[in-house]
């Protein structure tokens, strides 16, 4: 299906700058990360205990794909012992501002349904 530019897509729907929003998505860990980051900037061994459940790689990982999105930064202080920080970016702050709080907002209104359809197709499918 052909699309025009002036909504954001190329030429076709997979190429349709939605999909960049939904790839943010994609990875399990990452809007975690950027959630407990909202609360300001954190060292790794903080942000991964207070997450909890997120493996060293997968942190890693995270943090690598976040930076490179640009919704993240690394910040390197010059101090004996050297010390990283990772923090939200402007453009971080804008997505856990905007998408993600619209989809934790969607997921406190319509969780229990959600849970509820899954429950039924469960029992469908036993």
């Amino acid at each position: 299906m052909s699309r025009n530019s002036d909504d954001g897509c190329v030429d076709l729907v997979a190429d349709c700058r939605l999909r960049m929003g939904t790839d943010l998505f994609t990875h399990v860990w990452d809007p975690v990360v950027l959630a407990a980051l909202a609360a300001g900037p954190q060292r790794r061994r903080a942000l991964r205990a207070n997450i909890g459940g997120i493996s060293d790689k997968a942190l890693t990982e995270a943090l690598h794909r976040l930076v490179i999105n640009g919704l993240t930064e690394r910040r390197s202080y010059a101090e004996a012992p050297p010390r990283v920080d990772y923090a939200l970016t402007p453009l971080g702050q804008t997505f856990a501002d905007g998408p993600m709080r619209a989809l934790a907002e969607w997921i406190i209104r319509h969780g229990d349904e959600l849970f509820e359809a899954q429950e039924r197709t469960r029992s469908a499918y036993a």
